[in-house]
């Protein structure tokens, strides 16, 4: 998964304090996440940028930030982030507002505010949307921590106050945190201030350029921070590329001056060279030079090291882009013949070499041991991202080759029918479930299927890629659009399937596919249906429904009714028999079938069809044609919750003309 992308929206604005003093500028920034693990790291980018931005502006008590301050914040955030998505799992909205209040002593917080939009029964003693006050608890009370989380007692402890708010369908946790030790000071001249809000942006903002580094900050607090941040952004990403770009940004300029990763080709023999994934400079002009020297001598490091570092000579001077220059003499060379330091670390998992981090100092002769340790500890982690993201790959790599072989590559076109399909399967890298189909039949008939498997990968593809030729073959056969479901479950429950399905996984753990207990992959849902035109326009058309999501019948007045009755999954009950309902399809009338992947799409605690949602909508279509109601449906169904689906969804429409 890939790091949330912060919308972030400041503004400044005047305002008074509760007691009608005037005070000064009250900045703020928010922002929306959604409710998933990653929403605390984009949480705490979210601040410390808000606070880099604030201090650019010059405001004296954005000045006045201190680093304990920034990092109280960050930390406050986080855990309040991270109680929202634990405890609600709904979309959560984060504000940062600056505030500074004038009179005899003034004084400025931060104040931060995260809501989300699945509330708790209000605190004990107050009403629904009572503010619980400036203290937000009463002295020396704490929630329980067993209904709570833990996370508010740290909070209670680095703010000076907080409290929980209850709204509509919202509940909002705030907690203020007072600048350290502000007095307004007279407002500094335009350059002054521009100034001091550049110095500060640069303490406070995570990717900084400094010109003075501070080992000492690698403390017992700094580096399990510094490796908890790393460890979520490069956990999330999908694509190796991305994450030796992630890897450059978090090593460059916090812990070297340069650095360049090298990447094994996956696959290829000893012999092959890696390739050159990054290189990153702390100045920007250095980092094409120090590319072209590295691609001229490529990095070997010896079969037998290990993870830790190695010290290797540095491969270019401090400022090579100035030896390039005819009218600028070349630098003095260090004593050594090279400036600076450069450690080499072998990137590796589950026993595997992947590649090399190449770190580098200027104007050193060593590296701190302490700072070649944590660079250890991160390419570790990086090693374990590089091996997930390649899993990935592969896995998506056999899950398109596995999809283009289980979906029609067209599908047929019903006489007197105008069809439309939406296919999207869910971005995880696998292979979906559903699976579609509409071809012809003897008998001037024409059939459609709308399936979906339990499960996905190699397991449900052995379903659907026996379901879709059986149903085929059935239809074809003259069967009825009952007895091609009766068939269909004794296939799923037979002892044949378990020879396949063995045979499918095999192949499957081959290719490095993580497998299940496939006996309960062979349950699947149906919508099967066979339509025939009629002579004076429209089609009969014959559906049957194992528990699948009911298709609906959309008339052109707007009312929308199920067309087929509920039965019971195919592969799980032998001694059953399917029925089939018949209707007309007239024209000007659709029929929409849909998968769970539309009907169970999630807002929160909050699904798609609750209350008939899916009829709704399609009763709003009436009068348009496939096409457009499909993708007024698709659309909905993205926009009913912020993040995207997490599950393949389908619709096949059928409009008769």
């Amino acid at each position: 998964m890939a790091p949330i992308p912060l919308q972030r929206d400041t503004v400044q604005r005047p305002g008074t304090t509760r007691a009608g003093h005037a005070h000064g500028p009250r900045l703020a920034s928010r922002t929306s996440l959604p409710g998933i693990p990653l929403a605390p790291s984009a949480a705490r980018r979210f601040v410390r940028a808000a606070l880099a931005e604030w201090t650019g502006l010059g405001v004296p008590a954005a000045v006045g930030f201190s680093d304990r301050l920034a990092d109280d914040a960050v930390t406050v955030t986080n855990e309040l982030v991270t109680n929202a998505v634990v405890h609600a799992g709904t979309t959560v909205d984060l504000v940062l507002r600056l505030e500074e209040e004038g009179g005899d002593e003034p004084s400025a917080a931060l104040v931060l505010e995260v809501t989300d939009h699945h509330p708790a029964r209000p605190v004990s003693g107050d009403e629904p949307g009572a503010d619980p006050g400036p203290a937000g608890v009463r002295p020396g009370e704490l929630p329980d921590p067993a209904e709570y989380g833990r996370g508010l007692q740290l909070v209670a402890t680095l703010a000076d106050s907080w409290g929980i708010t209850y709204r509509t369908g919202l509940k909002t946790v705030w907690a203020r945190l007072p600048v350290d030790d502000w007095s307004a000071p007279p407002a500094p001249p335009d350059g002054e201030a521009l100034r001091r809000g550049l110095r500060a942006a640069e303490i406070l903002a995570p990717a900084a350029r400094r010109t003075e580094r501070d080992d000492a900050v690698w403390d017992s607090r700094g580096a399990p921070a510094f490796l908890a941040e790393a460890s979520d952004l490069l956990a999330g990403q999908l694509d190796e590329d991305l994450v030796a770009a992630i890897a450059g940004q978090l090593l460059v300029p916090r812990l070297a001056d340069w650095c360049a990763i090298w990447l094994e080709t996956e696959g290829a023999g000893p012999a092959a060279e890696p390739r050159l994934a990054r290189v990153w400079h702390s100045e920007e002009t250095g980092t094409e030079p120090l590319r072209a020297a590295l691609e001229r001598e490529p990095l070997r490091l010896p079969a037998g090291v290990g993870p830790g570092p190695v010290s290797v000579p540095v491969p270019w001077p401090a400022h090579p882009a100035e030896e390039d220059r005819e009218d600028t003499p070349a630098p003095p060379p260090h004593p050594g013949g090279r400036d600076g330091a450069a450690l080499a670390f072998r990137i590796t998992a589950a026993g595997r070499a992947l590649g090399t981090v190449l770190v580098g100092r200027e104007g050193v002769a060593q590296v701190p041991e302490a700072v070649a340790s944590l660079i250890e500890d991160f390419v570790r982690r990086l090693g374990l991202a590089v091996g997930a993201a390649r899993a990935y790959t592969r896995q998506a790599t056999i899950s398109r080759i596995l999809q283009r072989g289980l979906l029609p590559s067209k599908v047929a076109e019903i006489p007197g029918v105008t069809s439309a399909l939406v296919y999207e399967p869910s971005d995880d890298g696998v292979v979906g479930g559903d699976f579609y189909d509409i071809f012809p039949c003897p008998g001037d008939r024409w059939c459609f299927v709308l399936g979906d498997v339990q499960g996905s990968g190699p397991e449900a593809a052995v379903v659907t890629g026996l379901a879709r030729p059986w149903l085929r073959l059935l239809s074809r056969e003259g069967f009825g659009v009952g007895e091609v479901l009766d068939r269909l479950n004794r296939l799923l429950l037979d002892d044949a399937m378990e020879a396949a399905e063995a045979a499918a996984l095999m192949v499957a753990a081959a290719g490095g596919q993580q497998l299940h207990d496939g006996t309960q992959s062979r349950f699947l849902s149906l919508l099967y249906g066979e339509v025939v035109p009629l002579p004076d326009g429209g089609v009969r058309c014959t559906v049957a429904s194992a528990g699948h999501p009911l298709p609906l019948l959309l008339r052109p007045d707007g009312s929308v009714r199920p067309a087929a009755d509920p039965q019971v999954l195919l592969g799980v009950v032998e001694d059953v028999a399917y029925e089939s309902q018949i209707f007309d399809l007239a024209p000007g009338d659709t029929l929409l079938c849909v998968t769970d992947g539309v009907t169970e799409r999630r807002s929160g605690p909050l699904m798609f069809d609750d209350g008939d949602g899916l009829a709704r909508v399609l009763a709003g279509c009436a009068g348009l044609p496939a096409e457009a109601t499909a993708e007024r449906i698709r659309r909905a169904v993205h926009e009913f919750a912020e993040q995207p689906p997490d599950d393949d969804v389908a619709l096949l429409v059928l409009h008769a003309d």
